[in-house]
């Protein structure tokens, strides 16, 4: 397992840039401006640790952050999503989102944390039970 990133919500992106770029000195890695989705995704590390991230999400449409939402997820690749899931299950976890693509998972922890879980490399085949299996709860 590998530690990726965490992600927060921000309502305003040049403000929490100037916040965590300009104050804190962490430098822009990568960005993703998703039209489609109306949000874009700022990633961010301290100097000359880029396995360090934090994600920023800009959802463009006004939203209140409140009650703990602006804090979104820890992120982990994984060798095998479909391992993990079932390990997890076999643990009392309840998964979420089940990792119908053979890609992405998302679980919580028992304090309500969610944690994405997406498969190191390419995506697994698409196999039951997961690609049918819905969501349950939120993630």
């Amino acid at each position: 397992m590998k530690y990726l990133h965490t992600m927060v919500r921000v309502s305003d992106i040049d403000a929490s840039l100037r916040f965590f770029v300009d104050g804190l000195g962490l430098e822009e890695v990568r960005r993703v401006e998703q039209r489609q989705g109306r949000f874009t995704l700022v990633f961010l590390a301290p100097p000359g640790q880029p396995d360090a991230q934090i994600e920023l999400t800009w959802n463009w449409d006004p939203e209140e952050l409140e009650g703990g939402r602006n804090f979104g997820h820890l992120a982990y690749a994984v060798d095998d999503i479909y391992a993990l899931c079932e390990h997890l299950q076999a643990h009392g976890a309840t998964i979420n989102r089940p990792p119908r693509d053979g890609r992405m998972a998302f679980v919580r922890s028992p304090d309500g944390i969610s944690v994405e879980l997406l498969q190191r490399g390419d995506a697994l085949p698409v196999r039951e039970p997961w690609a049918s299996m819905p969501n349950t709860g939120t993630w």
